[in-house]
Parts: structure tokens; sequence; C-alpha cells
């Protein structure tokens, strides 16, 4: 079987190397002249952590990303809501990795040309068109520097992982539009930094209307550590604002940012020279789409953000891709057929993805933070007192629940 894959993201790589492992050939399409270390900080949680370690990743993750030990969520003016350790450290088998969204893109990338070889990644090129037939899926690619040259390419099956804006989708879906927006734009930026805490804590302060996160996503050297900080605020009114364009290398201005920043604080962290110590800063609208009735057509379908994209809350946009591509190459591997694959990945993957797009829409498990802000908008002496631990408990546990990561005692 050959499987072709349009989208060297998270999702397109990490679908290659476990099909690879399943003794199925796979191509992947990128239409970026290469794979880059674009992006700044995410997180991965254990339950995809736990793919990645299947596939042999876990000590070139610990050389390039940060075992997560605890998170805590905090008012915007600093005062602690929750707190509670993250991977290993809750009790899991596999750790939460603080990472550099574009390292972690290069481990993936590494191991895709050691294992495969290097032709099994093809970079300049944009899906452009598909035709399907009984026997598999034919493929027309664009050269992205020019828009002059084209490439055809078969495959027995076509795995569309393009992204929010994804071809294969807009090719089944023309009529959807716009992605979803409401009103938020996020900035987001990284810094060498003196060590925060313990140098493995991440702090969210602030609900889904006015957030700020950080967390370091690099050991620490000499006392220093790469820390990553996103800025998140709603600064329009969606109904009648379109979201703005989405692209990884659209920078915004220190002038802009900082008015925001300041709206923040957190014990011990000096936010405005972190971001005044930061090299780029990058500006997206914070934007998803709603979840489809189905992503199979025939013999293609849908993975990743091009599937389900999602809110950038909970730590769950990458996490769910990797464990699409696991649903996807485990079916590929065990069918008769491959839309008997593609079928099952998608009665497996589908509803559980949006579930976890609605719920993020509402703010994840950091809706507990809007809960306090919202039943107590200045200072508090006591939590418990504004809401309740169980309370506070039901929305942060049910959230790891439902997305998949819950551990044995909260589950």
């Amino acid at each position: 079987m050959s499987v072709l894959i349009a989208g060297a993201g998270i999702g397109g790589l990490t679908t290659a190397l476990m099909l690879h492992a399943h003794g199925i050939k796979a191509t992947v399409v990128e239409q970026a002249a290469e794979v880059r270390e674009v992006g700044v900080g995410i997180n991965t949680l254990p339950h995809s952590i736990a793919e990645l370690a299947e596939l042999g990743l876990l000590a070139r993750l610990d050389e390039v990303g940060l075992r997560t030990r605890e998170l805590r969520y905090l008012t915007r003016n600093g005062q602690e809501i929750w707190r509670e350790p993250r991977g290993l450290h809750a009790g899991h088998e596999y750790p939460q990795f603080s990472i550099h969204r574009g390292r972690l893109l290069k481990v993936l990338f590494d191991a895709v040309v050691e294992r495969m070889g290097r032709e099994a990644v093809l970079t300049g090129l944009r899906l452009s068109g598909f035709i399907q037939d009984d026997a598999g899926v034919t493929a027309h690619f664009v050269d992205t520097a020019d828009g002059l040259g084209s490439r055809t390419m078969r495959g027995e099956v076509l795995i569309c992982a393009d992204g929010i804006h994804s071809v294969g989708r807009r090719r089944f879906y023309p009529d959807e539009g716009v992605p979803s927006w409401a009103g938020v734009v996020m900035w987001r930026g990284a810094a060498e930094w003196p060590v925060w805490e313990d140098g493995e804590t991440m702090a969210i302060a602030g609900g889904l209307g006015a957030k700020l996160v950080i967390y370091p996503i690099a050991p620490a050297r000499d006392g220093r550590q790469l820390m990553n900080w996103v800025v998140n605020v709603r600064v329009a009114d969606a109904s009648v604002s379109p979201p703005p364009p989405e692209s990884w290398s659209k920078q915004a201005s220190l002038a802009k940012v900082l008015p925001y920043a300041r709206r923040f604080h957190v014990p011990g962290m000096d936010l405005e020279a972190l971001v005044r110590a930061s090299g780029p800063i990058f500006e997206y609208p914070m934007a998803d789409r709603d979840p489809l009735p189905r992503w199979t057509h025939g013999r293609v379908t849908l993975l990743g953000d091009a599937a389900h994209p999602m809110y950038p809350v909970g730590s769950n946009g990458a996490a769910q891709a990797i464990l699409d591509a696991r649903c996807l190459a485990d079916e590929m591997a065990a069918a008769e057929h491959p839309r008997e694959a593609l079928y099952r990945y998608e009665q497996d993957r589908l509803p559980k993805t949006a579930e976890v797009v609605r719920t993020n829409r509402l703010g994840g498990p950091e809706r507990v933070i809007d809960e306090v802000e919202k039943l107590s908008p200045r200072r508090f002496e006591n939590v418990d007192d504004v809401l309740g631990y169980e309370a506070r408990k039901a929305i942060v546990k049910g959230y790891a629940k439902m997305a998949g990561f819950a551990t044995k005692e909260d589950a």
C-alpha cells in the first residue's frame, strides 16, 4: 500500500512514521520550501507522548524539550485559583512536554528522513486538487515557488494534513467559508530568561477574553532557559469583523503588544521585561472551525487541523493530531481495504475531537479562571469562598477525562 500525505506538520510527519512502523509506504508533500523550525512553544500531553515514545523518540524529546512538572491557574492579577502536578508527577506513565514547536517538528522530520529516506518528504509543492477511482487517488501539486510547475502523484490513499485552510477540506466543503473567530488575537514570543520558580512550571493567568500563558520550553543551562509567553486578548467584535489572515510568520511590534502584557501579573515574573527581551513577536488570530459531519470521502480523509482545528486551550492541538495519526495508522494496518480503514478511523476520532473543539470554545479547563473572575472580578481573600474546591476540580478534571488524559485516580 502507498499513502500520500499533504502537509509536513506534526500530524503529517507523525502519520508517516506510524505508517512506516506498520510497513506501509508513505510520501509527505509539503508546500513550504523546507521544513523549518517555525513557531514558538506548545505543550504535548502524556497520552500523545506515549505514542511518540512508542516510535522511539522520547530521548530526542528530552534533548530539546522540557518535562512539565506543575500547572497553575491564576487570575489576571496573579491570585492562585488552581494548581496541579503534570505528567509523571501526576501519576501518568509518560511525561507532558513543554517544547518549541519547531524543535518538535525537527525531531519528527529527522526521524522520517533517517527511517524512510530524504525522498519521503517532498517540499515546495502545494496540493491543488485530486481525483479518485476504484484503485486509488491521483493528486495534483503546484510548485509554490512560481506557481508554474506542477507534479502529479498517485497513491492508494490521500491524507490531507494541510492545516486549517486545508485544500481537501475546501474541496469537500466549498461553502464553509473562513474560520470561526471570537475576536481574540494571540501574540507569542520567547526569550532566554533566568529560571523562574523550579524551571518546570507553567502558569495561565486570566480567562478566555484576556489571558496570559508562560512556560519554559527548553532545559535550563547556566541558570537560564528559553521562556515562552502568549498573550490572548479579545480585540474585535467577531460578528462584524472577519479574522485576520493566519500566518506562522506574521510579526507584531513591541509597541502593539506591551499595553496588553501590562494587564497581567504573575508573582516573581517581570512580564514587561520578558516581552521586551523576546525576539520576533508573532501574531495569530485564535480561530477554529465547526466540527464536520464527516472527514472521509472515498480514499481521501482529513487529519489534524485540517479535520478539527481548535482553540489552543488545554494543550490539546498537537496531542489530538498525534492521536489521529496513531488511530489512522493502526486502522490502515488492520483493515482489508483502505476505505474500511478510513471509515473506522473517522468513526473513532471524529466524535472525540468534535467534543474537544466544542469544549475549548467554552474555555476548556481554563474555564475555571473565567468562573472565578466572573464571581469575583477583583481580589479575593480565599478562592474557596468564591468557587469551592469540588466545583473547580469538576471543571479541570472533567476536561482531562473528556480529552483522554485523566490519571487513573481522576478517571
